[in-house]
């Protein structure tokens, strides 16, 4: 054997590994070999000549160094030499302490079988009892635990790609040899083995696994633009899914690139196309960028289902609304729908039979009983292929995760009773609300369904600040009101270009810097029912996070959200005494249970330190890039151990539309100005494209049109998210 670590399998143990040396191993050889020899003597006496005495011979519980007639098995350790029909007696031989001792730091508790024991056991014509416990390994693999037996050893090294972990003193195995180690365990002869076997649940789930599709073929179907920018950890949960069939989960911590790992693997599976997409209805918007930006397919082949006519849309995508009476098709290439809105109309996606369904912040589907819930299983259940995406896949219970497995697995997990009963007893708060075998049911998701890495595990491949655009999607009657804004600007500049006087010019231009207040202001209202819509997902993510805002009603309407889902939180704004902003400021950082602060762009944007979060939110945009630049670097400084994701919630038909090229150029010029060059900030990536508005709002002082982005680089094609 390679190593008695268990590093690679089968192969015989290293003579180490057994503690003692080549001497007394000789010895031992010999001692083994001189018992056998008066065991076959007192046989052959005991069957001409009965007697008690002459009966009770014994097998010794040290293996043999040399194959013996009569053993019946080939000892695991190879002989070193041959050795004298007879020898002198040993201290190491029989049942010695010192034999024992090296047994048992090997093996843990050794069997021996004493010659009154196996005289015993002959005499009721019955053989010696030992146990072996199998079960699912951390690694993935099956372990089997059980007390020394020589024969038991040499039964195992049947098993394919069997070996021995010297370190946690099992034999491990994989699960396609699963089915042959039964066999062999219970054809032992002189042993009767009583095997703890696999909970049934957990033998049909990996059975099931080895029997889904190995699709890694398929991987360098990816785009090459699209491939080349993938870190390490994001090729490897692509392989993941593919290598279990196209159906697994993706559970990384929250700002690892699910989104992008689950679109690199829709493109190995071109044929299967088209792709449905299910996700909270704050970010479809945001996939159908994503999509079109990462596969730069054409923008008219992504369609969105959005729910009501009107709204803030302009981002050149197809659009069909769900309130539309009739039927509607969905004949995109890639189709992006909400959750709430699937039981509408499940009857339509059955009938178009998707074959590639991708559903996002899966644990929307925690609850078995929800009509969301009840209306989409069927729809992922039917697909051939079906990734799930979920940095929190149980928020709270192990019941949780049921419905989840469900839609990967309808065949393994078909009655809720069976892994219930399994995983979720104890529990005070009713039927299987508690959690048991948790260890087991962990190994279990990592061996069939589910790859997870946290922001720590992956810290070194990761950049050190990532930006994200995130369109948001406003009703109708929350934008009216901005738009009508809008168009009186547009009026108001076609009079100032035809002002005839200095002082109507003046007069104009007054009247143009109020409206474009009273437009920041009133975008500010009509973003609140969307910005709050967004932290929803945000707080399923269960993480720490910074949220800026600018103006008291955004900054009030956050604070009293996030208290009505019981969400502990700070707040710091302009009316926050300076004295107790340190205090604020210490309990988020040492307090796990306060998970977000409610943050003035200007207050609460300079002289903090909020490193304990890593995710930051901005509802609104300042006009100056040196706020957000401030802003950011209170999570984004010395004492931050993870990389900082940086989000902007943006809205068409809003002052967004203005602001956020306003900034870029800004920026752009900032950079020039201190650097001499474009680039001002040590980011890697970037995903700043203009606003996605198809108006063509131009207003002199204001609007700097162009692509480039918050770094002075071109706008990004494909945004590492």
């Amino acid at each position: 054997m390679a190593g008695a670590g268990g590093g690679g399998w089968g192969g015989y143990y290293d003579d180490d590994d057994w503690g003692l040396s080549s001497e007394q191993l000789d010895q031992i050889e010999r001692d083994a070999i001189r018992q056998l020899a008066e065991r076959k003597a007192s046989s052959s006496a005991a069957s001409t000549a009965p007697s008690p005495a002459r009966a009770l011979g014994a097998v010794s519980p040290i293996p043999s160094r040399a194959t013996a007639t009569g053993l019946g098995a080939v000892s695991p350790i190879p002989s070193r030499a041959t050795a004298p029909a007879a020898a002198p007696s040993s201290p190491l031989a029989g049942n010695h302490p010192a034999a024992r001792a090296s047994l048992e730091a090997r093996f843990g508790k050794v069997e021996a079988l004493s010659p009154a024991r196996n005289a015993v056991n002959n005499s009721q014509g019955s053989a010696p009892k030992v146990s072996v416990h199998i079960f699912l390994h951390s690694s993935g693999v099956i372990a089997a635990k059980f007390p020394y037996n020589q024969l038991l050893v040499d039964a195992f090294r049947k098993i394919p790609k069997a070996s021995w972990n010297a370190k946690e003193r099992i034999w491990m195995f994989p699960p396609s040899s699963l089915s042959i180690a039964e066999e062999v365990l219970h054809s032992v002869h002189g042993l009767s083995v009583e095997v703890r076997k696999l909970d049934p649940l957990v033998h049909r789930a990996l059975l099931a696994a080895l029997d889904s599709k190995d699709l890694r073929g398929f991987y360098d179907r990816i785009p090459p633009d699209v491939e080349s920018k993938l870190m390490p950890f994001q090729r490897e949960g692509i392989r993941f899914v593919l290598q279990h069939g196209g159906r697994a989960l993706i559970a990384d911590e929250m700002g690892l690139g699910k989104t992008l790992q689950a679109i690199a693997v829709a493109s190995c599976l071109h044929d299967a196309w088209p792709v449905l997409v299910i996700a909270p209805s704050s970010l479809r918007l945001q996939w159908a960028s994503m999509i079109q930006s990462w596969l730069n397919i054409p923008m008219e082949d992504i369609l969105v289902v959005l729910p009501q006519t009107g709204g803030s849309h302009k981002a050149g995508f197809r659009l069909v609304y769900s309130n539309t009476k009739g039927d509607f098709r969905l004949d995109g290439v890639f189709n992006v729908i909400s959750y709430d809105v699937v039981p509408k109309i499940q009857s339509t996606l059955l009938d178009l039979d998707f074959k590639i369904v991708i559903a996002d912040e899966s644990h929307f589907l925690k609850n078995g009983q929800a009509k969301r819930t009840i209306a989409s299983l069927p729809v992922l259940q039917k697909a051939q292929y079906v990734i799930l995406l979920s940095g929190t896949p149980a928020l709270s219970r192990p019941i949780e995760l049921f419905t989840q497995l469900q839609a990967l697995y309808p065949t393994v997990y078909k009655n809720v009773n069976d892994y219930g009963n399994r995983y979720c007893k104890g529990g005070f708060y009713g039927l299987y609300q508690g959690a048991s075998n948790h260890e087991e049911l962990h190994n279990l998701m990592k061996a069939t369904v589910m790859i997870r890495r946290l922001k720590k595990d992956v810290l070194s491949q990761l950049p050190v600040k990532r930006r994200q655009q995130t369109f948001l999607d406003l009703s109708e009657k929350d934008v009216k009101h901005v738009r009508a804004l809008f168009h009186e600007l547009e009026t108001l500049k076609i009079k100032i270009e035809s002002a005839d006087s200095k002082e109507m010019f003046d007069s104009l231009k007054f009247a143009q810097k109020n409206l474009i207040n009273k437009l920041y202001t009133d975008s500010a209202a009509a973003k609140i029912p969307a910005v709050l819509d967004f932290l929803g997902t945000i707080i399923e993510a269960d993480c720490k996070f910074l949220i800026f805002a600018h103006h008291q009603n955004m900054i009030e309407a956050i604070e009293q959200y996030l208290l009505k889902k019981k969400v502990k939180c700070i707040k710091i704004d302009g009316q926050t005494p300076v004295t107790t902003r340190q205090t604020l400021v210490t309990d988020f950082q040492n307090k796990d249970d306060i998970k977000a602060a409610v943050l003035s762009i200007r207050a609460g944007g300079y002289g903090l330190t909020l490193t304990a979060a890593s995710t930051v939110i901005f509802a609104e945009l300042p006009w100056t890039p040196g706020d957000i630049i401030q802003a950011e670097d209170r999570a984004h400084r010395i004492g931050q151990v993870s990389s900082v994701n940086i989000y902007y919630l943006l809205s068409n038909d809003t002052i967004d539309d203005l602001m956020w090229d306003a900034v870029q150029g800004k920026l752009e010029n900032l950079g020039q100005m201190l650097d001499g060059q474009d680039k001002t900030l040590d980011v890697s990536q970037t995903d700043a494209r203009p606003s996605p508005s198809k108006q063509q709002k131009t207003l002199d002082g204001f609007l700097k049109r162009g692509s480039a982005s918050m770094e002075g680089q071109p706008s990004m094609k494909q945004p590492r998210f």
